[in-house]
């Protein structure tokens, strides 16, 4: 009896720890954390470059429902999907969801950017880029885009039979944002900073192994060059703020560094601005490129879109209103409607970044489950893209979705993310991808001389680079 008694007095606490373990356990959501540091990690990255990560992603929603756990790049994450998902990560309070990307971009890009900073300091930054980037500042940049596009478009695309349009478009937005964002003329320092900008981001989306043979090593080492240089940059352009009376707003750096608070100190430091100028020229250079590139891909696969672009958004009509070397200017860019909404269902169906990450500042519960403190939260921006609940035949390309957007429901459409989280480079790309477009179908003709497949590393990337015959367009 007393041995029975002594047995009880061990049993009934485990069986009520057991018990206690299994009912936290049911509110964490389904899924398996894999092995640790690893999980999910590999297989995520081959389904990107394989061009099946929704397909991926579609079968955990099928297993686990729409919350679900992994580990993703050395942490416990929580992927969620769907409408309601979208409008908790960019609406959510700031003392709940923190701003963090995985450890490889937080390393690479720097901790003082934007995705990285929370209340205060969030706004702080976005307040100071906002007021580079909104439309009243870059009207009076619009020339001078124009000029670059022109210049990169003579020099790389007139008198060519093939080209590979990818790594021209990325030539083309690295050189514009050099000359718009940094002020940086051609010449030895832009192409070494070019070759170590590229070097970097390769590395962005990988697993955080700092050993000598990896993609992420080799991204550290040209981050922290690419920081060197951006350094030396600033130590310029305070030079001649200072000594030479430099123009505020001749580019970014210039006018971040003039910026000044209420008692006359610097709105932003050193790392800020180093950081902050990292995460522009990322988005800048790679989504825009992108873009452009599938823009230029459905054009040559879709010649009655084409047609349309050219007569129906009256891009043929300004170009015939324009006296040989006139610039494009922003009432231009207000009539390009149509071509903004092909821009617009392109990124729908081809979204230049697939998604990002946030951190859980406390335990939080979400849909019935609980996502711990410290875990990070994965959210992508396809799955609502191909929706069809949203979308009705998302697999079909029709740039009508776009024409009333008040139809669209909100949180649904997010390549450049939504509310108080919106990406405050979204006019910018816009001037970008309209002026480019627009010289484009006025001035050439082409057509894919590869197949339409893609794979993503961790952006969209056509076959082959998407190489292209090309042939003048006469508009008379």
């Amino acid at each position: 009896m007393n041995i029975f008694l002594i047995s009880l007095l061990f049993i009934i606490p485990i069986f009520l720890l057991l018990g206690r373990t299994r009912k936290s356990s049911k509110r964490l959501p389904p899924g398996s954390l894999g092995i640790p540091v690893i999980g999910q990690s590999l297989g995520f990255l081959q389904a990107m470059r394989a061009n099946t990560a929704e397909k991926w992603l579609q079968e955990r929603i099928r297993k686990y429902g729409p919350v679900s756990k992994l580990t993703l790049f050395g942490k416990p994450t929580v992927f969620i999907y769907g409408q309601a998902a979208n409008k908790f990560i960019f609406s959510c309070n700031h003392s709940v969801l923190a701003n963090q990307q995985t450890q490889s971009i937080r390393r690479i890009m720097g901790e003082r950017n934007l995705m990285e900073l929370n209340v205060h300091d969030h706004k702080r930054v976005r307040d100071a880029l906002v007021s580079f980037l909104k439309p009243e500042s870059l009207k009076q940049y619009v020339g001078k885009m124009d000029e670059e596009i022109k210049n990169h478009l003579e020099t790389y695309w007139q008198g060519k039979q093939q080209l590979t349009v990818l790594p021209l478009m990325k030539i083309l937005t690295f050189n514009i944002i050099c000359s718009l964002l940094f002020g940086l003329k051609r010449g030895t320092q832009r192409d070494k900073f070019g070759s170590c900008f590229q070097e970097m981001i390769k590395g962005t989306w990988s697993v955080p192994v700092n050993l000598p043979f990896t993609r992420y090593n080799r991204s550290l080492r040209e981050s922290t060059r690419v920081k060197g240089m951006i350094r030396e940059l600033i130590q310029e352009k305070r030079v001649e703020l200072e000594q030479k009376g430099a123009s505020p707003r001749q580019d970014l750096i210039t006018f971040l560094l003039s910026m000044r608070d209420e008692d006359g100190k610097e709105v932003l430091t050193e790392n800020e601005i180093v950081h902050n100028v990292i995460l522009i020229m990322v988005a800048g250079y790679d989504t825009s490129s992108v873009v452009i590139t599938f823009i230029i891909r459905l054009l040559a696969n879709e010649p009655a879109v084409c047609a349309a672009v050219l007569q129906v958004a009256e891009q043929e009509e300004i170009a015939k209103n324009k006296a040989s070397g006139e610039l494009l200017t922003w009432e231009d860019l207000a009539k390009m409607k149509y071509t903004w909404r092909v821009a617009m269902e392109n990124m729908r169906m081809f979204p230049p970044v697939f998604g990002g990450f946030r951190k859980a500042l406390a335990d939080i519960e979400y849909d019935g489950y609980i996502i711990p403190k410290g875990w990070q939260i994965f959210w992508v921006i396809p799955m609502t893209h191909i929706d069809e609940t949203i979308f009705p035949e998302p697999s079909k390309f029709d740039p009508s979705r776009f024409e009333n957007q008040a139809s669209i429901p909100p949180y649904s459409f997010i390549p450049f993310g939504a509310g108080p989280r919106m990406c405050p480079g979204y006019e910018f790309a816009r001037v970008e991808i309209l002026i480019t477009i627009h010289y484009l179908v006025t001035q050439f003709n082409w057509k894919p001389c590869a197949d339409n497949s893609f794979s993503r590393d961790p952006m969209p990337v056509p076959s082959q680079g998407l190489p292209i015959k090309v042939w003048p367009r006469n508009l008379s």
